[in-house]
């Protein structure tokens, strides 16, 4: 491994409070070669400079590590090559996490990095979000749900909220283009159950890249209408 590339994730981890051991930095570095390699062949990621893929990808991840207790069951939906589910789990090895994608080359991937860094609190499952959250085995049973840029607040708490346990919470994580959406899903939240608990903007270590993070609270059941079927929460979200 490349002294650069410790320095550099120490550094930007360090300045969002989060303190790697050299175990989680090894996993962080095999990650990225597979992230690199498999990009070759299918599209996974725009990012391929290192430096950018640790502060975009990784360190973004890893802003919303405060929020997750030890041993909470996790989903991320619409994880795409693992985000931010992967640098979560490399982190965070007492808690479980479910990784959900549409597209069954990207779930190959993940099931291949789970293998290549022994990351045995994963599970990569190819599906729909809609569908996933109709399935009785797994709606309202996780106590988190997690998504990075997958769709417009109004679609995406249809995504996410049925998932989750009354009580557990949902965490999006947006660009700086937020206030518009927040105005747009605020039936949806209502209908789905949901309250905004938290929203949090700040910087991107040593950019000029805004993020903000939505933290909404599951206060009643989801009506088991929701999530509709495939394609109608993007095409016709609630309002």
């Amino acid at each position: 491994m490349e002294k650069d590339f410790k320095s550099v994730l120490e550094e930007k981890a360090k300045r969002i409070n989060v303190n790697l051991s050299d175990k989680s930095i090894i996993d962080f570095y095999e990650y990225m070669q597979l992230l690199l390699e498999w990009n070759k062949k299918i599209n996974l990621t725009a990012i391929t400079e290192e430096d950018e893929i640790i502060v975009k990808h990784f360190v973004d991840s890893l802003t919303i590590l405060k929020y997750i207790d030890e041993e909470e069951k996790i989903i991320d939906v619409g994880t795409g090559a693992g985000f931010p589910g992967i640098p979560l789990a490399i982190v965070k090895r007492k808690n479980k996490f479910t990784l959900v994608d549409s597209l069954n080359k990207r779930i190959n991937f993940l099931k291949e990095v789970k293998e290549k860094i022994e990351l045995n609190n994963i599970e990569a499952i190819h599906s729909r979000a809609e569908d996933f959250g109709q399935d009785k085995n797994q709606r309202e049973s996780f106590d988190i749900a997690i998504s990075r840029a997958v769709a417009k607040l109004n679609t995406l708490v249809e995504y996410l909220i049925p998932l989750v346990r009354l009580n557990g919470k949902i965490i999006c994580m947006k660009g700086n283009q937020i206030e518009e959406e927040l105005k747009e899903a605020s039936f949806a939240i209502k209908e789905l159950g949901g309250e905004i608990k938290q929203k949090e903007e700040f910087l991107l270590p040593g950019t000029d890249i805004k993020r903000t993070i939505i933290v909404i609270e599951k206060i009643k059941k989801t009506p088991e209408k929701y999530p509709r079927k495939s394609g109608l929460p993007s095409k016709n979200p609630l309002k």
